[in-house]
């Protein structure tokens, strides 16, 4: 087998982890090539945070990161921490703003962070091609990257192409199938961070509460997320509902605490002598179309002098824990990242190589590392992006 161009390292995906490895393996003096099918970098970089780019969090710990083995991210996030990236930023003049929950944005736009990986590959002596389709990949006595472009050659084969989220940006489980190929065992997939489509009855009775958005806590399997929820004219998003969508197993329920810090008990009983109807009550602490529609489906709607002791401790119940069985998500098209991935048992937590293929790393979303929302996803690109630079 012959090839055009031989390098140190290969990597595949011009994306945050891509290039981030791609910067770090070329400080080290390792010639590096970077190989992506898509017409520009970081095409995921470019929508992240509504186009301002969350690109890390203050708070980034293990917690945040839901995997098989939430041991595994430890390593590389513990050797590149919110301030590293931070201190790259400064260095390239980019002014950024934190949010709520350790949140961190550029004030202009991800465009700056696009910019500032391009410029440091640039510097670093990275070769990029882009628009370069890639058909095969091949081990013998290295690796061999067949593209339209011809085939390249290289010791070291970096995978960080990320998961099937976002196809429209021309996003495919490409890195999964490598992965495969040389028998590494796969987390299933499946999208995350993603809206959830309501049951055809739901769906009925709410689809015209599109746009009504609330503070809630939304509840799934052990985790707890505070925040907005959305109606959509399909389900439900917004931050709380999206991070719950993590963690929830189809065919489980969400619990919804429609009132969160809230003694539902307390205020109906503060109006318990009063001929004001259950509906008009909750108008005044939920949006009124949504307590209407709430209160058709789940209670008989009366004066609250004509309720009863126990019917008052139902309908605090349900308001405190309204359970909502979704249908399903809205899947890859929408989701922002892609959970599931490549075994964490297949790696080293150190360096990102395959255990059993030296010299073959992942990095970044392709891998079962899946951070909740708020800028944990692009720090464990960089995190990791950084782990396999100082080895590969």
């Amino acid at each position: 087998m012959t090839s055009d161009t031989r390098k140190n390292v290969i990597i595949i995906g011009a994306g945050a982890a891509g290039q981030f490895c791609a910067i770090e393996c070329a400080r080290r003096g390792r010639s590096v090539l970077v190989l992506d099918h898509g017409p520009r970098t970081g095409a995921k970089i470019r929508i992240s945070g509504g186009g301002r780019c969350n690109f890390t969090n203050r708070h980034v710990s293990p917690a945040n990161y839901h995997s098989r083995n939430p041991h595994f991210c430890k390593s590389a996030l513990a050797r590149f921490t919110p301030r590293d990236i931070l201190s790259l930023v400064e260095k390239h003049h980019i002014a950024y703003y934190e949010k709520d929950a350790g949140q961190i944005f550029c004030a202009r736009s991800s465009r700056d962070i696009v910019a500032m990986l391009e410029q440091e590959c640039a510097r670093a002596g990275v070769e990029m091609r882009l628009s370069c389709p890639l058909s095969d990949v091949a081990r013998e006595e290295g690796f061999f990257v067949t593209t339209k472009q011809g085939v390249f050659r290289s010791d070291a084969l970096v995978i960080a192409t990320g998961g099937p989220s976002y196809p429209a940006l021309g996003a495919s489980g490409f890195g999964l199938d490598v992965a495969r190929q040389f028998g590494l065992t796969v987390v299933p997939p499946r999208p995350a961070l993603v809206p959830f489509v309501f049951s055809a009855r739901d769906q009925k009775v709410f689809h015209e509460l599109a746009g009504i958005s609330l503070d809630a806590a939304v509840s799934c399997d052990v985790k707890c997320f505070r925040g907005s929820i959305l109606f959509t004219h399909r389900g439900l998003s917004g931050p709380a509902a999206l991070q719950a969508s993590l963690y929830w197993t189809p065919g489980e329920p969400l619990v919804i605490d429609l009132l969160p810090g809230t003694d539902v008990l307390e205020v109906l009983a503060a109006k318990r002598r009063s001929r004001m109807e259950l509906r008009n009550l909750l108008a005044g602490h939920l949006p009124k179309r949504f307590a209407e529609a709430w209160c058709d489906q789940m209670v008989t709607s009366k004066p609250l002098d004509q309720t009863s002791d126990r019917e008052l401790k139902e309908t605090a119940l349900r308001l405190h824990a309204w359970k909502v069985l979704p249908k399903g998500t809205e899947g890859y098209a929408t989701a922002e990242v892609t959970a599931g991935g490549v075994d964490t048992d297949e790696l080293s937590s150190k360096t990102m190589e395959v255990k059993r293929v030296p010299g073959l790393y992942f990095i970044g979303e392709v891998v079962d590392v899946t951070g909740e929302l708020g800028g944990y996803n692009l720090h464990w690109a960089w995190a990791s992006g950084f782990a396999a630079g100082q080895f590969a």
